[in-house]
């Protein structure tokens, strides 16, 4: 019976640190920048930034870049929050430095998103993003 208990206990603590390490939860996010990096399919040649995305003192994602092959910013996603702690708004940044688009987010009220809406840079409404959770 000891021995199962132990069992028990080893594989729980393993499942614990394994969600902590793959999720990377919210305080081992704090204040962190993450660097991703492209090679070719031999990982021979020069790596190339991809992406990053920066994580405020609170850990969370205020902003992700995207890089093109030569280097230029592909994409720039700058997040605000609401005083809930979600994102109420993200400003979508092109090649160009320039806002290519905005997001404001309405939340259910369990927490998980149930609108998306799209404006352009003058503010007009572009389109509208529902979400839809079904459970198997």
């Amino acid at each position: 019976m000891k021995k199962i208990w132990i069992t028990l206990f080893w594989a729980l603590w393993v499942s614990y640190a394994f969600s902590q390490t793959a999720t990377g939860g919210k305080e081992s996010k704090k204040n962190l920048t993450v660097k991703e990096w492209k090679k070719d399919a031999d990982g021979k040649g020069t790596r190339i930034l991809d992406h990053v995305t920066k994580y405020d003192a609170q850990g969370r994602k205020y902003e992700e870049i995207e890089y093109t092959a030569s280097g230029a910013v592909r994409s720039r996603v700058v997040s605000e929050y609401g005083s809930d702690g979600k994102v109420s708004r993200q400003i979508v940044y092109g090649e160009n430095k320039k806002v290519v688009r905005i997001r404001k987010f309405e939340y259910n009220p369990d927490g998980t998103k149930h609108k998306q809406y799209n404006y352009a840079p003058n503010g007009k409404l572009l389109s509208v993003k529902e979400f839809e959770y079904v459970k198997p």
